[in-house]
């Protein structure tokens, strides 16, 4: 997976850095595994505005993708690589020996044609399932479980591994790619490898259309309101604004939201970096 410069034919197309899709193997996904989405636009059951900025956007279709791979000891072979518009990284299609078939996050390096499975005594191969306790410390993973049978739920986005670097009787030590170092539960599952489409980062819109594109609306600036819309905005000519505050008056920089007594703190072994230690 790479990225390609778009020669500059209009004004959108000029800083326009695009995807290349070589890795993709079909268009037409599974009906069977595809089905309608409701888009909320951002409102809640009430019809409330509860998240800014979102609404429209292309129609699509969702794929209905396994993040708990539970089905056990049956081998699985890789039918297709495909694009899914519902997240950045790639997906795949197994063919399993008992003739059902599944979507499951993508690998990266996995190729049509490869074998994987899910299993307790698995290999730590690309595209295999396996407790996290029967890896070897120093594996790389993604779609990691926090609670036992629940599906995988971190690293599951383009390019993201996390590392498996220690383990204990009961739990393991995972370094996620925040930098931050936490426990989980050895009989968590996770995917060995990294998630494919590591370029996605590399990528630019080019036009603000693409945003409305992917169902993401315009974001005004505080400093470019009056006064009565944003703790930031009014003020004689272009003025800073003052402190950096949300619209709600909460500081915008460096407070922590985080409750300390949360009951998960303990589980965290070490936080995730700051600005401040990747400066020193």
């Amino acid at each position: 997976m790479a990225t390609k410069k778009i020669k500059p034919n209009t004004p959108g197309q000029r800083h326009r850095t695009a995807p290349v899709f070589d890795d993709v193997t079909t268009n037409n996904p599974s009906k069977k595994h595809t089905k309608g989405i409701h888009k909320s636009g951002g409102r809640n059951n009430r019809g409330r505005m509860t998240m800014r900025h979102r609404g429209g956007g292309h129609k699509r279709k969702y794929r209905v993708i396994d993040f708990k791979r539970d089905k056990v000891d049956i081998p699985a072979k890789v039918q297709t690589i495909e694009y899914d518009p519902n997240r950045t990284a790639r997906i795949a299609l197994l063919a399993y020996a008992d003739g059902e078939k599944r979507y499951i996050i993508a690998p990266n390096k996995l190729k049509v044609g490869d074998t994987v499975i899910s299993s307790e005594s698995a290999q730590p191969e690309v595209g295999n399932s396996m407790p996290m306790m029967s890896m070897p410390p120093g594996t790389f993973i993604h779609n990691i479980e926090l609670h036992p049978g629940k599906g995988g739920q971190l690293c599951r986005s383009a390019g993201t591994v996390a590392q498996m670097v220690a383990k204990t009787e009961r739990y393991v030590t995972v370094k996620l790619p925040s930098g931050e170092s936490r426990l989980i539960l050895g009989k968590c599952f996770a995917t060995v490898g990294a998630t494919s489409n590591p370029d996605h980062f590399n990528t630019s819109k080019g036009k603000a259309g693409r945003s409305r594109w992917l169902g993401r609306r315009p974001r005004v600036r505080g400093v470019a309101k009056n006064p009565v819309d944003h703790p930031m905005g009014g003020g004689e000519g272009k003025a800073s604004g003052g402190h950096p505050r949300s619209p709600w008056g909460q500081s915008a920089k460096g407070k922590k939201t985080r409750h300390p007594n949360r009951l998960s703190s303990k589980y965290i072994v070490r936080r995730r970096k700051t600005k401040k230690a990747k400066q020193q």
